[in-house]
């Protein structure tokens, strides 16, 4: 890869080279295949047959830095093997792969990839662990992946970035008023510079700015949806609790279809570092650790689809029984058997009359390394008292000139965590204003100039010269989608569950049978990350007893 200091020193993990008796246990997995010298086994934007096994002569792996720029990764011999985390879910490739002398191969497809890796326990991990890092890799390296090009602080830029970045999609970005290789695709390309930006797929496809499923779909993370197969449960939501239930309805053996309308993690996904949850004692990033649940749900084999949007529940009769029916995307719709609710929260919104024409460019309500190095020196606002506020508040302070944090009330304590307040105090650039809100927002063509506040009932309003706020004011279900499906919901909008346990319903089961609530989504649910993960652990004993009880129903009725 590209060169690093981290991915140096992890080389031989990376790119292992196996031996004669390991090779020999995964024959059972592949094919034998033969490529010739200068065939093309791998093609960016192309879906790969498989992980590649080379059992004799060389492949050369590149990735691109343009239209025209070409780096080599590395080259494969005999003991090694070709792909990373794109094959475990036979996803279109990232990278360009030539035989550079006659190849003998073991090609294992995708399904018996995620075999192996259950089945081989201790050799499987070594193979996972190298196809996370080469992900890894490809991510730091900025050379594989879509090209967006346009101005680099545009509203619509930082949300295809953010889009690809939230779903761990490597990609590059180039200013269009400073990178000359932007200018030349520009050119070369025909492109009006007001119909920026555009996004070049690593297939050669050219886009004008695409919404998020149309660059999904573009390079492979979206595939049509089978409207005949008929799953074991459909989850609603990727969030800690979505993909805690896939991860271990999938490695139970469940046939599982996961949906999110925008990225893996949800609003876990959000934190900066998350402190508090059991087994790091150093902490983790919010993206790290749901990016790790994302890729351990698809190697026991759940079927993720990111982004899909759910818009109606619905039910069937099929010849073993009843199924429910979703009805997702333009025109798309799925059926299963059980369905999982968990489509968690939605950000809540300044009551502010133009602060729509600011969200993108200059309103976030994410902190990542993209707004970072937006407000990189910038004094910031930041409007917050929960434990996301103060992890939000702590990273933005290691990159921006100073932080204000306004909250309502009189004091951090009540609502966040002992760790984090101490943490802000230890801050010099961090300044909290309490019994404090935003009055105003002020600024042109998208582009945030000031930002007014009020401290106090009595006090008159500030005006200060900010270009980022950041709003991290709570949550609110997301559950409109449901208020025309049957599903009972409580006078705040989150889903009722248990209510029905004298007909035997499990506690996390709503009023419709078969359909289940976790994580942030229930009502009387406990908002934290470990209490979502918890859930979707719980969850599946009930649709293992759902779903055994409506097998013996069904077996009476025949």
């Amino acid at each position: 890869m590209a060169a690093h200091p981290m991915l140096d020193a992890r080389r031989e993990q990376m790119f292992p080279t196996l031996g004669q008796a390991e090779i020999d246990r995964l024959r059972r997995f592949g094919e034998s295949k033969f490529y010739e010298k200068g065939e093309r086994i791998l093609r960016a934007g192309e879906v790969a047959p498989g992980l590649i096994l080379i059992l004799s002569g060389k492949v050369e792996i590149t990735q691109g830095f343009g239209t025209d720029q070409r780096e080599i990764i590395v080259t494969h011999q005999a003991g090694q093997f070709v792909g990373e985390l794109a094959q475990l879910s036979a996803h279109p490739s990232l990278v360009d792969g030539e035989a550079v002398e006659d190849v003998q191969a073991l090609v294992i497809p995708s399904a018996r990839l995620r075999d192996l890796l259950v089945q081989e326990a201790d050799l499987g991990e070594r193979i996972m662990r190298a196809l996370i890092l080469r992900r890894v890799g490809l991510l730091e390296s900025g050379a594989a992946g879509p090209i967006i090009i346009g101005r680099a602080n545009h509203a619509d830029v930082l949300r295809l970035q953010g889009f690809l970045a939230r779903n761990g999609q490597p990609h590059r970005v180039l200013d269009s008023d400073s990178d000359s290789c932007a200018k030349t695709l520009i050119e070369r390309f025909n492109v009006d510079v007001h119909h920026l930006p555009i996004v070049l797929c690593p297939n050669g496809k050219l886009l004008r700015n695409p919404s998020e499923n149309e660059l999904a779909r573009c390079i492979g993370l979206v595939r049509s949806i089978d409207p005949t197969k008929v799953y074991d449960v459909a989850i609603v939501g990727a969030g800690p609790a979505g993909l805690a239930a896939a991860v271990y309805a999938a490695s139970e053996g469940l046939e599982v279809i996961v949906l999110d309308c925008r990225a893996f993690g949800g609003q876990a996904g959000a934190s900066a570092r998350i402190e508090n949850y059991l087994g790091f004692p150093t902490g983790i990033s919010g993206m790290a650790l749901m990016g790790r649940a994302y890729t351990q749900a698809q190697k026991f084999g759940a079927e993720i689809v990111i982004p899909e949007e759910a818009h109606l529940l619905d039910e069937r009769v099929i010849e073993n029984g009843r199924s429910y029916v979703l009805s997702v995307g333009d025109d798309e719709t799925l059926q299963s058997r059980a369905v999982v609710l968990a489509s968690g929260a939605r950000y809540r919104r300044l009551n502010l009359p133009n602060l729509g024409q600011f969200e993108g460019s200059s309103v976030h309500y994410w902190a990542s390394p993209i707004e970072a190095k937006l407000c990189r020196g910038q004094e910031v606002a930041l409007v917050g008292a929960g434990n996301s506020a103060g992890q939000a508040a702590v990273y933005l302070a290691s990159h921006a000139k100073k932080v204000w944090l306004l909250a309502r009330r009189e004091s951090l304590e009540a609502t966040m965590s002992r760790y984090l307040v101490e943490r802000i105090k230890a801050q010099p650039n961090i300044e909290v204003l309490a019994q404090s809100e935003i009055t105003a927002l002020q600024g042109q063509e998208g582009n945030l100039e000031a930002i007014r506040w009020r401290r106090g009932a009595r006090d008159g309003e500030t005006p200060y010269p900010i270009s980022h706020l950041f709003l991290f004011i709570g949550a609110e279900p997301n559950t409109d989608w449901l208020v025309r499906c049957d599903v009972a919901l409580d006078e705040k909008g989150f889903v009722r569950t248990g209510e029905n346990s004298r007909e035997g319903r499990h506690s996390l089961e709503t009023n419709r049978p078969g359909v289940f609530a976790i994580g942030d989504v229930r009502s009387g649910s406990v908002k934290r990350v470990a209490a979502a993960v918890g859930e979707g652990a719980q969850v599946v004993a009930a649709l293992h007893a759902y779903l055994a009880r409506s097998a013996a129903a069904s077996a009476m009725r025949s």
